[in-house]
């Protein structure tokens, strides 16, 4: 459970779903950055069911979003800051009057990266500058995956923040330019499936390659113990 992170002794929290882990196995850097983090939640019930199926051992997924309203709540009661990298300049400044409305607390800084598959170095080194100068004791970072877990493996050591959490699609959750799934949904253990409705031309390849390859791995796994991805 999110209460029992200690958050003194964290800095990189990144989440895992049946189709990142699918992408990890044919991206050694992404595969590299979710093993470096220091916690790597189970944001999907798949990664609940492999949980259970091959340990015997029951988890519950906490959703990105999940983590982003914690933090947040836990920087409101300290008087904390954050800082959100990624998304447009749009997203971002109603993200910013949200965040006013609902954390009075938190000073809220952000930056707009330039919109390109890959960084260049001078682009990351303006990222991470932008960042320091504030000093943030959380950074999200938005800039969806794989690339976002890669950057921050790859600037860890030049970013000056106390927590770094990798929350992708939450901006635009949080920013209301893309809205959840309802409460109904997420319970039922099914928020994909509005998603995949709304959006059947980018998620069908996460819903019918990742999700099928996912199960097959984990069964194949139980059954041999390797997996074959």
């Amino acid at each position: 459970m999110l209460q029992d992170i200690d958050l003194d002794s964290v800095r990189v929290i990144n989440t895992l779903n049946p189709h990142s882990y699918c992408i990890s196995k044919k991206d050694k850097d992404f595969e590299n950055a979710l093993k470096a983090s220091d916690i790597l939640l189970p944001d999907g019930v798949g990664i609940v069911w492999a949980e259970k199926l091959l340990n015997r051992s029951r988890i519950h997924k906490i959703a990105g979003f999940d983590l982003f309203k914690y933090l947040m709540n836990h920087l409101n009661v300290s008087n904390g800051s954050c800082f959100f990298l990624g998304a447009s300049e749009a997203t971002l400044k109603l993200i910013k009057e949200n965040a006013i409305k609902d954390y009075p607390n938190v000073k809220v800084y952000s930056y707009s990266p330039p919109y390109k598959s890959v960084f260049s170095k001078t682009d990351s080194k303006l990222m991470f500058t932008k960042v320091n100068t504030v000093k943030p004791d959380v950074l999200f970072v938005g800039m969806t995956a794989p690339k976002q877990e890669k950057w921050v493996h790859d600037y860890n050591n030049n970013l000056n923040a106390k927590i770094i959490c990798s929350i992708g699609a939450v901006f635009d959750f949080y920013a209301g330019t893309v809205k959840r799934p309802s409460q109904f949904w997420i319970k039922l253990g099914l928020e994909w499936l509005p998603r995949l409705l709304k959006e059947p031309k980018r998620l069908a390849k996460r819903n019918f390659i990742s999700t099928p390859k996912f199960i097959l791995e984990v069964i194949y796994f139980k059954i041999f113990k390797k997996g074959f991805l």
